[in-house]
């Protein structure tokens, strides 16, 4: 009984670590989603651009990169986080929103 324990614990443990590690990544990029929303909202209205950051930086993950353009009628919103992980495991997780200017809604 103590050599199965002393197998299956450590694999137990990596496992619940990947599941947390996974939740976190998930979450990561549901922050990014939401912040780039807050941005493509803040925009679509026509705030400055130091407020539209300043929106989409209340929800994104810390240090999260974002990026602003506006394509005709369109303001999109891309919003990039890297999440921490060992060797390999670290990667980028990202959300983008687009939204039409309110000011091209009368054309």
């Amino acid at each position: 009984m103590t050599a199965e324990t002393a197998v299956v614990l450590p694999v137990l443990v990596a496992v619940v670590g990947a599941l947390i590690w996974g939740l976190m990544a998930v979450c990561a990029r549901i922050e990014c989603v939401d912040a780039a929303r807050a941005g493509a909202r803040a925009a679509a209205r026509s705030e400055p651009r130091p407020a539209v950051l300043t929106a989409a930086r209340g929800a994104a993950p810390r240090d999260a990169r974002i990026a602003l353009a506006r394509e005709g009628d369109l303001v999109r919103v891309r919003v990039e986080a890297d999440l921490p992980g060992l060797g390999q495991l670290a990667i980028k997780v990202g959300g983008e929103a687009v939204a039409r200017a309110e000011e091209s809604e009368g054309r």
